[in-house]
């Protein structure tokens, strides 16, 4: 038999449990649906992956993100304002992430550019016209 009374602080709940916790009631469930089920087939699931697959996974990086964004606020807690160098800092520890947030960034740079040269080159032909 069991003691109802437990001996430690109470366990944090497993992502795919059936506890729900007050924030995922909070936050909008399906929003990442479609998105998802085109990356998981896009790493070999099925094309349809069922609903609750979908959701699991779901629950998981809706987790990790906002796991994520709580640690690289308590480390820009010191300075005041969230950068990009706290989520950085978060993964420095596992190269392919931190290879893959620099590429991303440096991609999403070149696109600035990009807008940004592109904006210069339509006002100078509606100036010239």
């Amino acid at each position: 038999m069991h003691n109802s009374a437990s001996a430690g602080p109470p366990a944090k709940p497993r992502v795919g449990s059936s506890q729900v916790s007050e924030a995922s009631l909070k936050r909008k469930r399906g929003v990442f649906q479609k998105d998802l089920q085109h990356m998981m087939y896009g790493f070999g699931d099925d094309p349809n992956p069922l609903p609750e697959t979908v959701s699991l996974v779901e629950d998981i990086v809706v987790e990790y993100i906002t796991d994520m964004v709580h640690k690289a606020q308590n480390i820009a807690s010191k300075r005041g304002r969230l950068l990009t160098e706290d989520f950085l800092y978060l993964v420095r520890k596992d190269p392919p992430k931190l290879h893959r947030c620099t590429e991303l960034l440096s991609m999403h740079e070149e696109l600035k550019l990009a807008r940004k040269a592109f904006d210069v080159n339509e006002e100078t032909l509606a100036t010239a016209d």
